[in-house]
Order: C-alpha cells, then sequence, then structure tokens
C-alpha cells in the first residue's frame, strides 16, 4: 500500500486569500506553482491549526475483505498532524498492516522537518502546464508533474490548480518508486473542496494491484473540517463516537 505517497498529498488545507488575477494573460507554469507556493506561505500564517474528522474502508474483492476505521485529525500550526482512532471495524490484519501505518506515515511526513521533501514546488518537481478543465463548477489549470527523485512520497501524474485560488483541486497518478516487489501497481485520486475561505481535502482513493492478494481499494471521506478557535470547542469527535456506538 502506498502509505507515504497519499501522506504527502494532504498536508495541510489551503485558503483562498490569494485573488485572482483577472486579465488576460495566459500564465506559465512557472507563474502558476510560484503562485501556489504564495497561496501556501499566505495559509500557514492566516490558520492556527484545523481539526477534522476522517472514514477509511479497504476492501479486497479477491479475498472477500473490508475494514473501515473512523478517525479524527487534528492540524497544528506548523502542519504537523495527530490521529485518534474513534473506531474500526472487520478485517484486522487489514487495520494492522495497512490502515494503521497510513496514519504512522502520514503523520511523520507531517513534520516541518520532512514535509519539504514531498511539497509541490519546483525542487521536487518538474510542471508542465496541459491546458485548462472545469471542476465542478470552477475553472482550473491542468499541470503535468514529473518527479526529480525515485522517491516514496513522490509522485508522477497530474494536479488540478484552482485558476481563482490557486489551490489544489485535484491530483491523480502514480508513485514515482514502487513501494514493493509485491505492488505490481499504484493509482491514486484525490479530490478538495472549498469551505468558506479555505479548501480541504474532500475523497481520495487508491488502487494498488498486488501480486498475490489482486486488487486491494482504500477509499477516505473527509468531513467536518474546519479551522481551529479559541472561542469554539470542538465536537467532531465526540459526535463521530456517538456515530460508530449505533
Amino acid at each position: 500500500m502506498k502509505y507515504l505517497l497519499l501522506s504527502a498529498l494532504f498536508l495541510l488545507p489551503a485558503s483562498s486569500v490569494i485573488a485572482a488575477d483577472r486579465s488576460e494573460k495566459v500564465l506559465s507554469a512557472e507563474e502558476i506553482v510560484n503562485r501556489m507556493a504564495a497561496h501556501d506561505l499566505q495559509r500557514q500564517n492566516s490558520i492556527t491549526g484545523y481539526s477534522g474528522m476522517r472514514r477509511y474502508v479497504l476492501e479486497n474483492d479477491h479475498l472477500h475483505k473490508r475494514a473501515e476505521m473512523l478517525v479524527h485529525v487534528e492540524g497544528d500550526p506548523d502542519g504537523t498532524k495527530h490521529f485518534e482512532v474513534v473506531a474500526e471495524d472487520g478485517w484486522k490484519a487489514a487495520h494492522k498492516h495497512v490502515l494503521h501505518k497510513m496514519l504512522d506515515s502520514e503523520s511523520e511526513t507531517s513534520r516541518p522537518e520532512n514535509r519539504a521533501k514531498a511539497k509541490l514546488n519546483r525542487e521536487n518537481y518538474d510542471f508542465a502546464l496541459t491546458g485548462m478543465e472545469m471542476v465542478g463548477d470552477r475553472a482550473a489549470y491542468v499541470l503535468e508533474i514529473t518527479p526529480h527523485r525515485k522517491e516514496s512520497y513522490l509522485f508522477r501524474g497530474y494536479i488540478w490548480v484552482d485558476a481563482e485560488d490557486y489551490a489544489l483541486v485535484r491530483a491523480e497518478g502514480n508513485p514515482a518508486k514502487n513501494p514493493s516487489f509485491w505492488t505490481k501497481a499504484t493509482h491514486f485520486v484525490q479530490l478538495y473542496q472549498k469551505s468558506g475561505p479555505l479548501w480541504f481535502p474532500r475523497s481520495t482513493r487508491s488502487i494498488t494491484e498486488a501480486r498475490i492478494f489482486g486488487s486491494t481499494d482504500v477509499n477516505i471521506e473527509y468531513f467536518d473540517y474546519a479551522p481551529k478557535t479559541s472561542h469554539t470547542p470542538d465536537n467532531s469527535i465526540m459526535s463521530a463516537r456517538e456515530m460508530s456506538k449505533r
């Protein structure tokens, strides 16, 4: 399973604090990436952390196995993530060897000293603008990305960048490095959505083809994501615990 690759993609939410260039100038890939970087810097300065919930569903049709996990996430101002498993059900081996390892990997990758290795920037990738597409009701630049190194937290594929906010709205591709001999291929699609002035993950789907176990799907649903405030208590985890008891 491609733990580090998925971890690298949603290190922090992105805020829409940069206005779009309303001129008719056609931007280059370099200009788009520079605006993404500026957006990211302002995002870091505009929030004091965030919290949210995730639902993981792992399915292997070949083995007729399924596992589900409900997780609460807290993001620090510096981007470091902390996870608490609220509930889990199903295939115990998948929880131990796949889902919990995904959380551990994402937490490790989110630390400031490691985050630079996975960023979507020119130090890690080459970018080529291929055109524009609509993602929902919003225009987005489509960039083909090529990693500079064959490393587990980088990927080869495409990203969609919102043309107004310069935030990541979609990412799709394959690992720059195959995680193991037993893995034949991994493909993922991750989507983001705007909530108020911020952009948060909406869903992630990864499909891994293994040499022995066949295809394994992992779907992640993100919900109740919101910036932290000092005045409003975070009740999402309490609500999630009540949901898991039903």
